[in-house]
Formats: C-alpha cells, sequence, structure tokens
C-alpha cells in the first residue's frame, strides 16, 4: 500500500510517501525549485517520491494533506470580522490567495494526481505533527507537545500517543489539552524576528543564534505581552501585536514604546570594535549600543521562549507521567529550547524527527492515515534523515564531462576518504555531496561544507568568503557519536538521541579545543554520528580523528546565503564556483580550485 502525505500552501511545502507503513521518499519543495521555503504546491517533490519506487499516480492508495483547509479558512475570516475594519487589507489579500487555491486543496490535488476524490483525505494540522514525531519515535507510549505559530485554531498542544508493533491493538494519539489562536508561542517569537530585521519563517533561527551576544534584560517587558501560568498556558496581550489583522506588520507602536526602535535588516551587527567588525568603516559606540539593546531583546525571548516550554513540558509530564517526551512543529527546532527542557523537567527521553515545520506536517499525514484511520501495527522507525534524492555515478561523471569539468575520480572509497581528510587537516574547505539529501533544514552529512574545527579564523573564513552571510551565526560539530561526551555535555546518547538530526544544542567543555564550532555563549548545537547511519560520512570524520586525535569536523549546509540547500550536482558546482570552496567532491569525483586536474 502506497500513501502519499502533502503539504503546502504556508512555508516549506514537502511531500513524503510510505510504502506498506515505511517512509521510502521524503523532500521539500525548495530543492527543486531552489527557492527557498517554497510554500507552493509540491509537484516536483510528489514526483521525486513517485519515481524513486517507480510507480504512477494511480497507484497511490491514499494521498493525505497535512491540515484542513476549511477550518483553517474559517479561522481567518473570523479573525477578519473581529478586528474590521483594521483588517481590510488582510481581506482581500485572503480572498486572492485561499479563493484561488488554498480552499479547494481537495481539486487540486484530484487533478494534478489524476486520482479519485475518495482516495483523498485531511489530517488536522497539530495532529499531522503529533504523528510525525510519535509514529517516527521508538516508543510504545509517550507525550506529546506541539508547538508552533499556528494550524487550523491551535497553537499549541498536549497529548499522549500510545501504540502497537505486533499482534492486535489500538494505535491513538489523544490531545489533552490546546491553547488557540491568536495566542501563540511561534508567532510572539516571530514577532521578535521580525522586530530584529529578519524574516519570518526564515530568520527565527538567527534570532536564536544572536541571542547568544545578549543578556535578557527584557524579560520582564516581554512578560507584559505575555501572560504566563504556572501550568505554561499563556495568553497574549493582543495590544501590541497586529499580526491577527495584517499580513503587513506583525507588531505595532504599543510595541515599538515598549521595545524600542526595531532592527533594520540591512544594518550589520557588531558588538566590539575588536571581535565582531566588519564591513569598510569601525563601528561607532552609537552603533555598538544600539546592537548591544538588539542582542539583549534577542537573549530576552530567547529565555522566555525556553522558560515556558519548560512549564507546558512539567505540567504534560504531571498529567501523563511518561518519561518518554516527543516533539513537534517549528518551535522544536529550537535546538537551545530542547536541551533545556530536557535538562529542567523529569522526562528520561526525548525524540524529534529532523523536519519538525510544517514539511513534516507531510509525513505525519501520511502516518496517521496508516497508524490511525487503518490502524496498522507500527514497523517504522527514523534512525536517519536521508530520504531525498540521490545521483548515480553516471549522472554526476555525465553533468562534468557535459560541463569540460577537470576532476579526480577515486575508485575505492578509502583513497577518497584519504584524500579528503588529508585535504581537511590541510585546512582545506570542502564541499561534501553524497548519497540521498536530508529530510529537514539541516545538512547532515550528505550536503554540507566541511572544515577543521579547531582553527577560530575558519568560523570567520566560511561566513564571510563561503556562506556570504552574517557573522555572529554558529556553526555545528559533526563528533563520531562514542567521543561526544568527551567534548560535550551530553548525556543518554543513543540511536534516537535529538543531537542525531542537529536539533540540540549543548555546553562545550573545552572550548579551547575547538573554538570554530563553539558559540559565544560556549555551546554547540551538536550532531552525533553513528557508523550504522552514515557510514561514509563516518569513515571521513574518523580518518580525520587518526590523523588529528579530534574525533569531530565542522559541518555547515552547503549553500550560500538565501538559497536553499543544494540539491544535484550541477546545483553543488555552482556554489563551488560562487563562493571560495577550496574542494568539491561529488561522489567518488573531486575538483579542485586550484585547477590542478
Amino acid at each position: 500500500m502506497y500513501i502519499l502525505g502533502i503539504s503546502c500552501y504556508y512555508h516549506d511545502s514537502a511531500a513524503c510517501l510510505l510504502k506498506d507503513g515505511e517512509l521510502v521518499a521524503a523532500a521539500q519543495e525548495e530543492r527543486f525549485t531552489r527557492v527557498k521555503h517554497d510554500f507552493s504546491f509540491p509537484c516536483n517533490a510528489i514526483q521525486f517520491c513517485l519515481e524513486h519506487e517507480s510507480i504512477k499516480e494511480k497507484d497511490l492508495d491514499f494521498v493525505v494533506f497535512h491540515e484542513k483547509p476549511f477550518l483553517k479558512f474559517e479561522r481567518i475570516i473570523k479573525a477578519i470580522l473581529s478586528t474590521y475594519p483594521k483588517s481590510c487589507g488582510l481581506f482581500s489579500k485572503v480572498a486572492i490567495s485561499w479563493l484561488k487555491d488554498k480552499l479547494w486543496v481537495k481539486a487540486v490535488i484530484a487533478e494534478y494526481l489524476d486520482i479519485p476524490g475518495n482516495k483523498i483525505l485531511f489530517s488536522n494540522h497539530h495532529f499531522s505533527h503529533a504523528a510525525s514525531t510519535f509514529f517516527c519515535s521508538p516508543y510504545k507510549e509517550s507525550a506529546i507537545l506541539t508547538v508552533d505559530g499556528v494550524g487550523e485554531w491551535a497553537t499549541t498542544t498536549l497529548g499522549i500517543g500510545k501504540a502497537y508493533w505486533e499482534g492486535c491493538g489500538q494505535n491513538e494519539i489523544k490531545t489533552l489539552e490546546e491553547i488557540r489562536f491568536p495566542h501563540s508561542l511561534g508567532l510572539l517569537y516571530s514577532v521578535f524576528t521580525a522586530f530584529l530585521g529578519f524574516k519570518v519563517n526564515n530568520g527565527e533561527y538567527k534570532v536564536m543564534g544572536m541571542s547568544a551576544f545578549g543578556e535578557p534584560k527584557y524579560v520582564d517587558k516581554i512578560y507584559e505581552v505575555l501572560k504566563v501560568n504556572s501550568d505554561g498556558s499563556f495568553k497574549l496581550n493582543m495590544k501590541y501585536f497586529s499580526y491577527h489583522h495584517s499580513t503587513r506588520y506583525s507588531f505595532n507602536s504599543n510595541f515599538v514604546k515598549l521595545f524600542g526602535k526595531s532592527r533594520k535588516s540591512d544594518i550589520r551587527f557588531t558588538l566590539d570594535k575588536d571581535h565582531y567588525f566588519y564591513g569598510n568603516a569601525m563601528p561607532t559606540e552609537e552603533e555598538i549600543k544600539e546592537n548591544r539593546r538588539f542582542a539583549d531583546i534577542a537573549a530576552s525571548i530567547q529565555r522566555v521562549t525556553e522558560d515556558v516550554l519548560i512549564k507546558i513540558a512539567n505540567y504534560l509530564y504531571s498529567k501523563t507521567r511518561v518519561e518518554n517526551l516527543c516533539l513537534a512543529g517549528g518551535v522544536a527546532l529550537n535546538c537551545v529550547a530542547n536541551y533545556k527542557v530536557f535538562k529542567n523537567t523529569p522526562f528520561k527521553r526525548i525524540f524529534i524527527q529532523p523536519a519538525a515545520g510544517d514539511s513534516g506536517g507531510a509525513l505525519g499525514a501520511a502516518l496517521y492515515v496508516w497508524h490511525c484511520l487503518l490502524n496498522k501495527p507500527r514497523k517504522f522507525i527514523m534512525r536517519h534523515a536521508s530520504w531525498g534524492k540521490s545521483y548515480s555515478y553516471d549522472e554526476i561523471k555525465g553533468f562534468l564531462n557535459s560541463r569540460d569539468i577537470s576532476y579526480k575520480e577515486f575508485a575505492d572509497d578509502k583513497d577518497l576518504i584519504n584524500y579528503v581528510s588529508e585535504a581537511l587537516v590541510g585546512q582545506k574547505i570542502v564541499g561534501w555531496f553524497q548519497g540521498r539529501f536530508e529530510w529537514g533544514p539541516r545538512a547532515l552529512g550528505n550536503r554540507s561544507i566541511l572544515a577543521d574545527p579547531r582553527r577560530i579564523e575558519m568560523k570567520d573564513n566560511i561566513n564571510i568568503k563561503i556562506k556570504f552571510r552574517e557573522l555572529f551565526r554558529p556553526f555545528a560539530p559533526s563528533v563520531l557519536q562514542e567521543y561526544a561526551q568527551e567534548f560535550f555535555d551530553v548525556e543518554n546518547l543513543g540511536e534516537y538521541h535529538p543531537s542525531k538530526f542537529m536539533l540540540y544544542t549543548v555546553p562545550v567543555k573545552d572550548k579551547e579545543q575547538i573554538p570554530a564550532v563553539t558559540h559565544i555563549d560556549g555551546t554547540s548545537r551538536i550532531q552525533s554520528v553513528d557508523k550504522k547511519d552514515n557510514p561514509l560520512y563516518y569513515k571521513l570524520i574518523d580518518s580525520f580523528r587518526q590523523k588529528t586525535g579530534m574525533p569531530l569536523l565542522l559541518n555547515t549546509s552547503f549553500n550560500l546565503r538565501g538559497e536553499p540547500i543544494v540539491n544535484k550536482p550541477q546545483d553543488a558546482y555552482d556554489t563551488f564556483v560562487k563562493s571560495n570552496l577550496d574542494m568539491l567532491v561529488l561522489g567518488n569525483f573531486i575538483i579542485e580550485r586550484n585547477g590542478s586536474f
């Protein structure tokens, strides 16, 4: 049986395919269209899933959409009516976008796939989130917490999941409590994202990175716009916000009066004349003062987010008394908060699948049909993130020859690994392209830029010369799993730990050893690498260890600022040409900047 899951029309559209209840393919549309956070109907991702299994549209048993459009439309219309006449502009935009495509998703799916309407099903947005994490986890029973901007009505749900693996039983995800729009922790974080000069649904991780440079001096002011109860339930004071009646602005003049002037997106972030300077002019005292204010605001919203999540999680534990916790929703990509939740709650194990945001809803919707509607037993656990498209030896070689690109070919993986690890020891920055691209927003060793983590200048070199991005952005270490506890304050590492998907930020034990992957606050967003899940990447890191004694590499996503992570060999080569990468590894082929081949 084949079940296709689809998410689209907000951000990060995606498709995934289950075969007899097991995931076989999953991808975000942006990887194919090269439009970051592409929200359009995922034609290319769907075709990839079908081609991966060599099936046609008629072979699909069910197609399931990740949310219920009419319920979402109801919420939007009610918000417009309740805020009229401020919402006049919003109404015209909603009418155009919803009446054209969004409201008629079933017809769009039926026409595109040429399938009958009785094969098309719908899930609830937060139920899809919950299913995406619980039914990918190894647990028979788990507390489930989903937190994002907004689905149909819910913005936060607390629940419990139960499932059977063999024999007869009943799979169940039960929602215990929920918080509804307009009160949203995810939207609150996005408001501060916009206030700090970043794009909503794109720059939240930049706020998280910036927060490490500040002090949480504005926490009390945030609690003037956010009332939080002892159980973690909360309400926003809507007099400070405009996202519920405007598509252009998320905060208003009251918000500005409370927090000061907002940051423009094009100003540089510099806090120190000696260490965080870039640009052509030395920063002024006034510029530094303003940037410190912004960093303190970022630190404050990060602290509040962590505190609220900890309260909610503790309350959820008191309701369920289950020691497993599954997290999902866009807020579950806040890897700093995830670690704080683990350290400050009774939960002993946490699971988060790598596409925790809206793209993961496609997976959750498909799993919901298999396990809850059809009540099929579980047999799938997400052990890795390599669910995207791969390219064969012939495809890579054909591309290189078609462009008349000089390369060296390695017939043996051992020789390839040795050559690349020698280059990394020699301070080369390497574009690493192998196998199927990753599911979710993190590069986990298949589409990665790699470097030596021991040299502090490597951080600025990659930010300035390779990624062309802000200097406050940190880099992650990929560490061999069995060595992780020697370098990082992390416990209970296992096959299903969030660190496998780069979803934990943990303290570094000796930041002098690995300065290029240690953030300003002494932490790292680690990826623990298991030999079983990515053997080639493991061998590369281990080869670097044998040469240097260091069992980890700097790993950042293989893309330039503002672009999606690379998909095909041409994407990787174009990025290589436009950046200052020293070496590009495409499968068993190597291209070097000096053109020696």
